[in-house]
């Protein structure tokens, strides 16, 4: 019994002594991504909301009433100025000119007949075998008969235009509209609708609009609007679908009215369209570059974002600390660029912040972790 008491005293005496020999562990500091904040340049691109019109789209109107006898083009075809677009029946107006013609025929031999009668008028007076009263009635039916024969005449030129106006012409070069007439249609000066649309699309005009402040801005920057056009950059065009069109575009002009609704100014970039794969009335979004120089720059995958408010983790004596940051609202995405809360050479945390708390002890990747004391107890 005794024996049995020694011995395990001995074992607790043993085990106390391992104990007072070895030291207690710290958990060590977690790996993390880190950045040096730094200065560079960046074109950063912004997109506005734009509208895409034809160079130019001219509504065509009947100038004479009647029903359609026969369409000469189908929606969306190419058409060159003067071409004929719809035929109006032509039948009454060709009644009208032969009418007009058989007028001015009449009118003429009016006007031979009055002119007879007033050179015999004439030959008699002068022998003395009528009066002058005579002489001068004859000659006021000869100035009669050739006022009609004017008046027959633009009759006749007005019948000839009508019958001519009976074949509508495309006033322009461009693409055909929609056509909500079909052949045998009542058209006229007057309809609600046009017969069609001709939209002159070998370049096409992009309207967007820009902030007032921003405009500003350019302004200041560069002196004057004029030199503000001359400093525009090329602008892409980002398509309904997604997809950037071809060809890139030009800024031709800043409207000098500001829109009191909405505190913008209207611009307009012309593109080329060749390919015609630009429709009027369609919308996209015009893509202007922004070159930001010396900006601080980090990406996005560094912040996190609390209550509205932008934060970044500094790393200061090997632990986070967080720290709120001011962003442009510029953005491509990726990156922020940042305007106040972090200055060149400060040391950010760049990635994994979402998990991290105040005070986390941070190890750079691919650094080692400083080396831990061990403290030995010595009996």
């Amino acid at each position: 019994m005794k024996k049995g008491f020694l011995r395990a005293a001995a074992l607790v005496c043993c085990a106390a002594f391992a104990a007072c020999g070895q030291a207690p562990q710290q958990m060590p500091a977690s790996e993390y991504a880190v950045l040096t904040v730094s200065t560079s340049d960046r074109t950063v691109p912004t997109a506005y909301s734009a509208t895409i019109r034809g160079r130019q789209d001219i509504d065509v109107l009947p100038q004479v009433s009647g029903t359609i006898a026969k369409m000469h083009v189908v929606e969306g075809q190419t058409v060159k100025a003067g071409q004929i677009l719809f035929t109006i029946d032509q039948v009454p107006y060709k009644a009208a000119l032969q009418t007009a013609e058989a007028n001015v025929a009449a009118a003429k031999a009016g006007v031979a007949t009055a002119q007879l009668v007033y050179d015999s008028k004439k030959e008699l007076f002068a022998k003395n075998v009528v009066s002058e009263f005579d002489l001068r009635s004859a000659e006021n039916s000869l100035l009669t008969a050739k006022a009609q024969l004017a008046q027959a005449e633009a009759q006749e030129v007005n019948a000839r235009n009508s019958l001519s106006y009976t074949e509508v012409k495309a006033p322009s070069n461009g693409v055909v509209g929609t056509l909500p007439y079909r052949v045998g249609a009542l058209v006229g000066p007057s309809i609600p609708q046009p017969l069609t649309t001709v939209s002159d699309n070998s370049s096409m005009y992009v309207y967007f609009s820009m902030n007032e402040n921003r405009l500003l801005s350019l302004v200041r920057e560069y002196g004057s609007m004029d030199k503000v056009m001359e400093a525009m950059p090329e602008v892409s065009l980002q398509l309904s679908d997604g997809s950037v069109y071809e060809s890139a575009g030009r800024i031709e002009s800043i409207s000098g009215v500001v829109d009191r609704s909405t505190g913008s100014v209207q611009l307009r970039a012309v593109f080329p369209n060749e390919n015609r794969m630009l429709h009027s009335g369609s919308t996209g979004n015009v893509v202007m570059p922004n070159v930001r120089n010396n900006v601080v720059v980090i990406p996005q995958t560094a912040t996190f974002e609390l209550q509205d408010k932008i934060y970044v983790y500094k790393v200061i004596d090997g632990k986070a600390s967080s720290s709120m940051i001011a962003v442009d609202k510029i953005s491509d995405g990726r990156e922020y660029i940042v305007l106040s809360g972090l200055e060149p050479g400060d040391v950010i945390v760049a990635e994994g912040v979402g998990l991290m708390r105040e005070g986390t002890p941070v190890t750079p990747k691919g650094q080692a972790a400083p080396a831990q004391a061990e403290t030995v107890n010595e009996e």
